[in-house]
């Protein structure tokens, strides 16, 4: 699936903040040739031709390749910081916000899956300033799951005795679906989020003996 693709078939539009239209062209062009070819063998060049415009038209919105790949990077980070937020400050039980955090991230990943490999996948091709900016954003979105878990603990719902491990294992399973998610495959988005919220609150022991429904 192309950004263009993404776009046409998303709940939202992505990157509807990035103005002028010119900005924007480039951006998708940039994240489609960095899903595809990877940043350090993308060049200027072909995210201007991709974009149908000159080489010269991306320094008048964009100073460097970096500077376009933060301004994905930052993007995506922050979308992905608001859905979990959202579910961890909503209603319900930790278990059924938890779920609904896990459903909504996946569904994210693979719904947005070209644009998702760029956010999670290219962190290291940052300069020191943007990754720890970055890295800030992932520790905030880090700490609303960590926060869903530990009510969870403390409510008598889950059974978890490495909240941090457990933390970090939730969210690379739900990052991962960008790298295999295949419109082509027999589940859709919200099947896959359907199933990983499934899988999670099994890791967490909702449900288990000795721990309160």
């Amino acid at each position: 699936m192309s950004t263009a693709e993404e776009v046409a078939g998303g709940e939202d539009t992505p990157w509807g903040e990035v103005t002028p239209d010119a900005a924007r062209r480039l951006l998708v062009a940039a994240v489609e040739a960095f899903a595809e070819r990877g940043y350090h063998a993308t060049t200027t060049r072909d995210i201007a031709g991709r974009a149908g415009m000159s080489p010269a038209a991306l320094y008048i919105h964009y100073k460097t390749k970096e500077e376009l790949l933060h301004r994905i990077s930052r993007i995506g980070h922050v979308k992905a910081l608001e859905i979990l937020r959202a579910a961890a400050d909503g209603p319900g039980t930790a278990a059924e916000r938890l779920a609904d955090a896990v459903r909504s991230f996946v569904r994210w990943h693979a719904g947005r899956r070209t644009t998702a490999r760029v956010v999670q996948y290219e962190l290291d091709s940052l300069g020191d300033d943007h990754r720890e900016e970055i890295f800030e954003l992932r520790r905030e979105s880090d700490a609303a799951v960590r926060r869903i878990i530990n009510e969870g603990v403390a409510a008598g719902e889950f059974d978890v005795p490495d909240v941090s491990g457990t933390t970090l294992a939730v969210l690379s399973l739900c990052i991962d679906v960008a790298r295999w998610f295949n419109t082509e495959g027999r589940r859709t988005p919200d099947e896959v989020g359907a199933l990983y919220a499934d899988l999670v609150l099994r890791m967490v022991g909702a449900g288990a003996p000795g721990v309160q429904k």
